[in-house]
């Protein structure tokens, strides 16, 4: 037998500066991408920012180890993805819903409890996604980025196994072959497959394209209906607010498990909800890709206090109107801006 010389069994990896600089220089590119990929296995920025912080531990603890057979951005998926998987088999509740995918559409005003044997599903930062969603569409992927991290898909891939919702991010999202995604879980080429086609079976009955837009640069007409929307608010206008509305729109407001559907429907709650309200104001952001709002607002009792944050709004718009609207309400909203670096007060007088 010949033996293989020094250069034939070399390997570019081999002398790879394993320090803590290169590391950070190798990984922190993927970070974005890393935690967008945990939120939507988990369906929570909180969780998604733990765990993301995590993969790098780990990843930084085994540097020293990685060989380089498989590309480093796809060493750190696998990493970040079976954090995810045992994350949500420590948990309590494995889904995170929206209340439209876990109770019937209410006919009765909120007596104001959350429903907390429930885990909610959480709002995604545009912030956070910059740069993402703009790169070129990997000709692999099943969904169009943007659609991805919209969130209704978000919704619909928290109620899939969490096996077949590895697969189906990795896959359909990231335009992974199914023999890599097959590496990276562990399974056969044809177990994987299998896996994917009963995922791709579930999301094709619960998430349908109803030609609604959930761009987060809206053309001239949707950007007049958001400027529509933030007067009706502003000014406590019932009708301008209606009027904006699909007449089969939805409301929903985790963490309260009532929902509503219809003009009338959220009319008769948007009555009831502001009366007690001596004014909001709503400065624009946008979440999961789509339109949104941070709504800090004061009550009647105190027109004097300064503004305090109310509600996160994700707008789902159609070309007659918005279609979905979800407020992410109080006791969680404080929470929430914190993790879209908003402040919890402003001083603002109101002047309607």
């Amino acid at each position: 037998m010949v033996a293989m010389t020094a250069t034939e069994t070399h390997h570019p990896f081999d002398s790879l500066d394993r320090s803590s600089k290169t590391f950070e220089r190798m990984a922190e590119p993927f970070r974005s991408e890393l935690k967008l990929h945990c939120y939507r296995m988990m369906g929570s920025l909180h969780e998604a920012e733990d765990l993301v912080q995590d993969t790098f531990l780990r990843a930084w603890r085994s540097f020293a180890s990685f060989e380089g057979r498989g590309s480093f951005r796809g060493w750190l998926y696998q990493i970040a993805t079976n954090a995810c998987l045992n994350a949500i088999a420590s948990r309590k509740y494995r889904q995170r819903f929206l209340p439209d995918l876990r109770f019937p559409a209410s006919a009765q005003l909120p007596d104001g409890t959350p429903a907390n044997d429930v885990e909610w599903l959480e709002p995604y930062p545009d912030s956070d996604m910059a740069g993402i969603l703009d790169e070129t569409q990997n000709p692999e992927a099943h969904y169009a980025a943007r659609e991805a991290v919209q969130l209704a898909f978000v919704a619909a891939i928290q109620q899939l196994p969490p096996r077949q919702r590895a697969a189906l991010l990795l896959c359909d999202v990231l335009g992974w072959g199914v023999a890599e995604a097959a590496t990276l879980l562990g399974g056969s080429t044809a177990s994987i497959n299998s896996v994917l086609q009963r995922a791709r079976a579930t999301m094709a009955k619960s998430h349908r394209d109803d030609g609604s837009s959930t761009v987060s640069t809206p053309g001239p007409a949707q950007q007049e209906l958001l400027k529509r929307y933030l007067n009706a608010w502003e000014e406590l206008d019932i009708d301008k607010f209606v009027a904006l509305l699909k007449e089969d729109a939805t409301y929903t407001m985790p963490p309260l498990g009532q929902w509503y559907v219809g003009r009338d429907s959220i009319r008769t709650f948007f009555e009831w909800a502001w009366k007690d309200y001596g004014g909001y104001r709503l400065l624009p952001v946008a979440a999961n890709g789509q339109p949104a709002f941070a709504a800090y607002f004061r009550s009647r009792a105190e027109l004097d206090a300064p503004l305090a944050a109310h509600s996160i709004h994700v707008l789902t718009l159609a070309e007659s109107g918005v279609s979905a609207l979800t407020l992410f309400v109080r006791p969680d909203a404080p929470r929430i801006f914190r993790a879209f670096g908003l402040p919890l007060t402003i001083a603002d007088d109101i002047s309607h």
